[in-house]
């Protein structure tokens, strides 16, 4: 912009005053126009503001609109085929491989894209435990997404520590660079592509900032199971004895509004690694969906949506008065908000903990109705449950869905994000869960009384009283029945919950045509389960579920 306005922008003389010693000349990125390196969020928020890029709301929050890109561009992520690591990626759909030497011409032509252009880089880590913590750069084009890596990532605490940040990892974001098919072998313009060799991944022509946190999410999930340490797509949080649970689940699910939690202590809400210290979180910030949300049922959340430092992600706002309707979905459905994770009050400022969990949780939006609402799993179930990770996509959160859930199979729930086969994951999870002892659950946040536009979602209310009374041991002496389909133990009570409310089928009109559902979802987890059977002990495919007779 300077070269054209000629005149400074806000930050402009405090540019290099946190610069690496490892400057871009390292990545092959010369005649840069000028590098603003490490900024913090206010000089941030004013060149965001001052190149016209986001717009201030009442209270503090920056709004930014991504235009066509209002969440995962899935089918356009892309892993580069070499020999070094291509025995260890599980390569198909969310995997997709592309020639080392396409990714080779591409740099060169994003090299010269960049020249003479100003760029932002954040120099930060991807993990809280300083012992598996990885140094990461994060190269931008735009001030505001230069402030969501400022906000969901660990960050350097002394100058000293920013002047010898030396990546492991660069990731470079380019939205308004469009590849063409044509030479880069990529099925449209838009591109999420990862070399691991190389330790880079580009980011082409997509705004939506989701896209790099999930790219140095995809990253971990590579790197760090294979020094042992379980990379998870979770939430966590702890109590005040040291109780950690883990909440597992796609976008939609339910991970960040249950794990913020005002009598437990919160880790974080998405990406975790386990390791033999405990659990630490991948990030230092939170990326939450906003849409309809309410002070009442997510009070902590809420708050945030009127913090300075805050970034507000295609929500709805009044340009006269500033103020935001968060229950607008004219732009989509998948509106977000990207903030520190210290505006959590309960959040735990090291973002790690020394315990390990006592309970697991698989969360599950079963848009078919048929689940009951929670259920106790037994190892080789939870092995069987988490390599399948049946849920639903939630509108939104992936460019192409529509209104309604589509329901789906999400390996490790999380498989656009899993390298590594399902399996691999799933050995390492249970070798974590039989060391420290944890418990497992299915918990249905989905629909009760028919499926998605005929019943009704599960009231949150009753799903938070059922996790409290997993944490704090009150279903450890209840009475339990074994359901028959799929032959996990469900609570037949539960302190503050209806006991109707654990025997799904009397939610029903038609009981006959809820057997039928529940047949109908056994078939599909069965029919998913064959692409997997080759690489799983007999034991974790004997768990799977039985047909409903005739």
């Amino acid at each position: 912009m300077t070269k054209y306005l000629k005149f400074k922008t806000p930050a402009a003389d405090q540019a290099g005053d946190l610069a690496s010693d490892y400057k871009l000349v390292n990545h092959g990125l010369v005649y840069i126009d000028k590098v603003f390196w490490n900024l913090p969020a206010p000089a941030l928020f004013e060149e965001a503001i001052f190149r016209g890029e986001a717009k201030a709301t009442q209270g503090g929050a920056l709004v930014v609109h991504t235009g066509k890109w209002t969440a995962r561009a899935a089918a356009d992520k892309y892993i580069v085929r070499e020999p070094v690591n291509n025995d260890n990626i599980n390569w198909g759909e969310y995997n997709r491989p592309l020639d080392n030497d396409k990714f080779g011409g591409l740099f060169n032509r994003i090299q010269a894209f960049l020249q003479g252009e100003e760029l932002f880089v954040q120099d930060v880590f991807a993990g809280a435990d300083p012992e598996h913590a990885m140094p990461v750069r994060i190269i931008t084009t735009h001030a505001w997404q230069s402030l969501f890596a400022h906000n969901m990532f660990v960050k350097p605490r002394t100058r000293d520590e920013y002047r010898t940040h030396v990546p492991e990892f660069t990731l470079i974001a380019v939205p308004n660079f469009k590849l063409d098919p044509r030479i880069d072998g990529t099925a449209g313009e838009t591109g999420i592509i990862i070399d691991f060799a190389r330790r880079m991944a580009i980011i082409a022509n997509t705004h939506y900032a989701g896209e790099i946190k999930k790219t140095i999410f995809t990253m971990m999930n590579y790197y760090k199971p294979l020094d042992g340490v379980m990379a998870m797509h979770c939430s966590a949080n702890v109590g005040k004895a040291g109780d950690a649970a883990l909440f597992f689940g796609l976008s939609g699910t339910g991970k960040t509004t249950l794990s913020a939690d005002p009598e437990r202590m919160l880790i974080g809400d998405d990406e975790h690694g386990w390791s033999d210290n405990g659990i630490f979180n991948f990030e230092a910030g939170c990326y939450a969906k906003v849409i309809r949300l309410s002070a009442e049922a997510e009070p902590e959340i809420h708050a945030c949506t009127h913090m300075f430092g805050s970034i507000l992600e295609n929500v709805v706002w009044n340009p006269t008065t500033r103020k935001i309707d968060l229950n607008d979905d004219q732009l989509t459905e998948n509106t977000r908000i990207s903030y520190p994770l210290e505006f959590i009050p309960n959040a735990i400022p090291e973002k790690m903990t020394n315990h390990h969990p006592k309970n697991v949780i698989f969360l599950t939006a079963d848009a078919q109705g048929v689940l009951p609402p929670i259920a106790q799993l037994d190892v080789n179930q939870a092995m069987y449950h988490f390599i399948s990770g049946y849920t639903s996509k939630i509108a939104g959160t992936e460019l192409g869905l529509g209104t309604e859930p589509e329901i789906t199979f999400s390996a490790c729930f999380g498989a656009p994000f899993m390298v590594h086969h399902p399996f691999f994951y799933a050995n390492l999870l249970r070798r974590k869960i039989e060391a420290y002892g944890s418990k497992v659950w299915l918990v249905n946040t989905g629909w009760v009384g028919g499926k998605f536009g005929i019943g009704k979602r599960i009231s949150i209310r009753h799903t938070r009283n059922m996790l409290n009374a997993v944490l704090n041991g009150q279903l450890d002496t209840v009475e339990f029945r074994t359901d028959s389909v799929f032959g996990f133990k469900v609570p037949l009570t539960c302190p503050n919950v209806p006991e109707e409310v654990f025997i799904p089928e009397n939610a029903w009109a038609n009981k006959a045509e809820y057997w039928q559902k529940y047949d109908a979802l056994a078939a599909r987890y069965l029919e998913n389960f064959r692409l997997f059977e080759a690489g799983v002990s007999q034991e974790v495919i004997d768990a799977k579920p039985k047909r409903v007779k005739k």
